[in-house]
């Protein structure tokens, strides 16, 4: 594949423009995605290429957003609803884990719900308590949705590709202190499966499990380590439902150490599930008890010096992992 250097927003648009390019039934939906192009401007240039009766602007109303993008997809097309904030997934939790989750299931499998919803998570961007979480968790717990969270702008473009493929509702949360990293991209269009985890970086002392913008953080401690002699392995889960449990208990049987960091707070968090697989799997292979690194059980602050204290970063994980292999 040719490949070139694109921004993690402009990976994802491509994604968007070249499927909704190869497929007529994929339509976009949400509040502002049109003449704005979203609210991060994700969406820009879809207007333009393909009309308005694909790409709609919506009034402020998450339920009829979702039940719209539900009932399309019942009908056999490929709706792309966007959410703008992860926050706001709550006004239409009853379309999304009451009627997209279940219909596939409670119809015996005769209609299929191919619905992505797009929406923006975390923090780093002082945009305060109502407009910075991460939910994953909340999502991840109900059985039919599908949830993926990009890490890099090939990540980006791959699963916004991979989920509109998908044949079941599925939620990509893009981080919103990533939407200017760069990284390589091919210009072809390529997707990524739910559920395909990615070794982001080899190692033999210690796996770290890095979800969404943490990878980032995890691969610069792990950077920071091997210059004391610890070998960091980082795995990027990619799809926080369904996880790849798979991949994660083969590097911790590898490395004997595991810690697995997020920006959500960590009680009840996907962090939880993760070091729960990984005793029931890996248990006799561990040197140490399995660690976490996520947010304080706490609002997501609005001024930055407390937003930065609130959230895991390179140096709170290098320090983790150095305690990790102190304690084995």
């Amino acid at each position: 594949m040719t490949t070139r250097e694109l921004t993690y927003v402009k990976a994802f648009n491509e994604g968007m423009h070249q499927m909704m390019a190869s497929d007529p039934d994929v339509f976009l939906i949400g509040e502002d995605v049109a003449g704005y192009g979203g609210v991060f401007h994700m969406f820009d240039g879809l207007l333009t290429e393909f009309g308005d009766r694909r790409v709609k602007d919506t009034p402020i109303a998450e339920q009829a957003i979702i039940g719209l993008g539900v009932g399309a997809a019942a009908r056999g097309l490929r709706p792309v609803c966007d959410l703008m904030f992860m926050d706001f997934i709550g006004v239409a939790m009853d379309q999304i884990f009451n009627q997209a989750a279940k219909m596939k299931y409670m119809f015996g499998g005769a209609v299929s719900v191919p619905l992505t919803i797009t929406t923006a998570g975390g923090g780093g961007m002082s945009a305060a308590a109502q407009h910075s979480q991460s939910l994953e968790a909340w999502l991840a717990h109900i059985p039919g949705l599908k949830v993926a969270m990009p890490a890099s702008p090939y990540d980006a473009k791959g699963l916004i590709v991979g989920a509109i493929r998908d044949d079941n509702p599925t939620i990509v949360v893009l981080n919103k202190k990533m939407l200017g990293v760069k990284g390589l991209v091919p210009e072809e269009l390529y997707g990524i499966p739910m559920g395909v985890a990615n070794v982001v970086r080899e190692g033999t002392d210690v796996t770290i499990v890095a979800i969404a913008r943490m990878v980032v953080e995890a691969t610069k401690a792990a950077k920071e380590l091997e210059a004391e002699g610890i070998s960091v392995e980082v795995i990027d889960p990619r799809t926080v439902q369904p996880l790849d449990t798979d991949t994660i208990v083969t590097s911790v049987k590898k490395t004997h150490r595991a810690l697995i960091v997020h920006e959500a707070v960590e009680f009840g968090g996907i962090g939880a599930e993760i070091s729960s697989q990984i005793q029931e799997s890996a248990f006799d292979y561990l040197d140490a008890p399995v660690a976490r690194l996520a947010a304080p059980f706490s609002p997501v602050p609005y001024a930055p010096i407390l937003e930065n204290a609130y959230m895991p970063d390179a140096a709170r994980i290098a320090a983790k992992v150095r305690a990790l292999v102190e304690r084995s």
